[in-house]
C-alpha cells in the first residue's frame, strides 16, 4: 500500500511537459512558460491539517473519499460476494451479485448485525451481538473461518490508523479498543448513554461522533487518547441510528429513526447546525460513487432520499415498488446499483443509481441487517459494512 500513498502525496509535485501542436508535429514548450501551479486552494487546506499519526495521507481535503474509487491491491483475487447478516435467522447469506442468487448460507452466532471488512481489507467479520462472538469469513473463499470470543460485538469499526478495532458494545455500554489482527483489549471506554452502535471519523482522523439511540444523544471520541470529550443530546430526544462524515469533513449526517430525517452536526465544535426531513424510520446512509449524494433509507415508508452533498438538500426520492424496510448496506464498487437489507421484510433490494428503479428484490433469511458488498474500492476500511478511504 505505500506505494499508493506515495503516489498520492505526488499531488505537491509538478511535471514539465511537451505539448503537441495541431497538426501532431511536437513541439517544445515556451521559454518563459512556468510549470502548471499546484491547487493552491487545496495546498492550503492540506497544510492546515494535522492528522491522526500513522493513518494514511488525505489526498483531498474536499473529499475524504477521494481514492475510494480505484480497488486496492489487496482485494486481489477477493470474491465478488453480497454478505448479509440475518439477526432472526443466526446466518450468513452469501450472494453472488452477477446472477442475484443466494450461492451460499453458513449459521453464526446469534443475532449476528454486520459484516464488516478489517482495516487491510483481508478479513470480513459477522458480528454476532447476543452471544459475543465475532465470526471470520474469508474474502477469498467466501467461506466461515473460526469464532473468537468478544463482549457483545453490535457493530465493529478501525481507527484511521489501523492501529485498533473499535467493538461497539451496545448493550454493555462501552467502546472496546482492541488489537485489529488479534482483537486482543487494548482499552475499554465506558460510554455515558445507551445503545451507542453507529460513529464516523473526522477528516483528520483524531476524532469520532457515535450515536446513541436509546438515549437520543451523540458522543465525540479522541482516537490517540481514547477517551471521551464531549456528549450532546439531539432536539427531540430521537433515536439517532447511522451516521456518516461529509466528503469535505464539515458536516456529520445522523439518521434519526424518530424523527424521520438527519441532524447536521458540525464536529469540531459539536453542534447540531440543523435538521433535514427525509422519510419515515431514516436509518442506513451511503455516499454516492461520484460523491454527489448521500443515500438515505427511510425504514418506516420503503423509500431512499438522495440529499445533495453540494446543497444539503433533498434532491429526489425513490420508492421501492410493493414496499420495503430498507436498512443498511453499500453501493457497488461501480457506483452503479445500491444494495440494501430489508429488515422486516427479509429480503435484499437492488437499486439502479442512475434511475432510482428496483433491479431485483432476493429473498434471505429473517430479519437481515448490515449488509457488507464485497470487495469494495478504496486504500482502507473503517469498518460498518464497507466504509473505505
Amino acid at each position: 500500500m505505500m506505494a499508493r500513498y506515495c503516489l498520492a502525496l505526488s499531488l505537491f509535485s509538478v511535471l514539465s511537459l511537451s505539448c503537441s501542436s495541431s497538426n501532431g508535429q511536437r513541439q517544445e514548450p515556451a521559454a518563459a512558460a512556468q510549470p502548471a501551479p499546484v491547487d493552491s486552494a487545496k495546498a492550503a487546506a492540506l497544510a492546515k491539517l494535522t492528522l491522526l499519526p500513522g493513518m494514511p495521507p488525505v489526498v483531498d481535503p474536499f473529499n475524504m473519499y477521494s481514492e475510494s474509487g480505484t480497488m486496492s491491491a489487496a482485494v486481489k483475487g477477493h470474491l465478488s460476494r453480497v454478505y448479509v447478516p440475518n439477526a432472526g435467522s443466526n446466518t450468513v447469506s452469501v450472494i453472488d451479485p452477477a446472477t442475484y442468487q443466494v450461492v451460499d448460507q453458513f449459521p453464526v452466532g446469534v443475532e449476528p448485525q454486520h459484516v464488516v471488512p478489517s482495516w487491510d481489507m483481508q478479513k470480513l467479520y459477522a458480528t454476532n451481538d447476543l452471544n459475543n462472538t465475532l465470526t471470520e469469513i474469508d474474502p477469498v473463499t467466501g467461506k466461515k473461518g473460526k469464532t473468537l470470543k468478544i463482549d457483545d460485538p453490535y457493530n465493529l469499526y478501525f481507527t484511521p490508523d489501523g492501529k485498533n478495532a473499535i467493538v461497539v458494545a451496545e448493550r454493555m455500554r462501552k467502546l472496546d479498543f482492541r488489537h485489529p489482527q488479534t482483537m486482543e483489549m487494548v482499552k475499554s471506554l465506558p460510554v455515558p448513554c445507551r445503545g451507542v452502535d453507529h460513529l464516523d471519523f473526522s477528516l483528520d482522523g483524531r476524532y469520532f461522533i457515535a450515536t446513541c439511540e436509546f438515549s437520543g444523544e451523540l458522543i465525540k471520541v479522541d482516537v490517540a487518547e481514547k477517551k471521551l470529550v464531549g456528549k450532546i443530546s439531539t432536539p427531540t430526544k430521537g433515536m439517532p441510528q447511522d451516521i456518516k462524515v461529509s466528503p469535505d469533513g464539515k458536516v456529520f449526517y445522523v439518521a434519526d429513526m424518530d424523527a424521520h430525517g438527519l441532524h447536521l452536526v458540525d464536529g469540531d465544535n459539536f453542534q447540531i447546525i440543523g435538521f433535514l426531513p427525509t422519510g419515515k424510520g431514516a436509518h442506513g446512509l451511503y455516499i454516492s460513487r461520484d460523491f454527489k449524494y448521500l443515500y438515505c433509507a427511510n425504514r418506516g415508508e420503503g423509500t431512499v432520499s438522495l440529499i445533495d452533498l453540494a446543497t444539503r438538500k433533498v434532491a429526489k426520492k425513490w420508492t421501492i415498488p410493493g414496499g420495503g424496510s430498507p436498512d443498511m448496506g453499500n453501493v457497488t464498487a461501480d457506483g452503479k446499483q445500491l444494495w440494501l437489507s430489508g429488515r422486516y421484510h427479509h429480503e435484499v433490494y437492488v437499486l439502479d443509481t442512475a434511475t432510482g428503479d428496483l433491479i431485483k428484490k432476493i429473498k434471505v433469511g429473517r430479519n437481515p441487517h448490515g449488509l457488507c458488498i464485497w470487495p469494495q474500492p478504496g486504500r482502507y476500511s473503517v469498518g460498518h459494512t464497507g466504509i473505505t478511504r
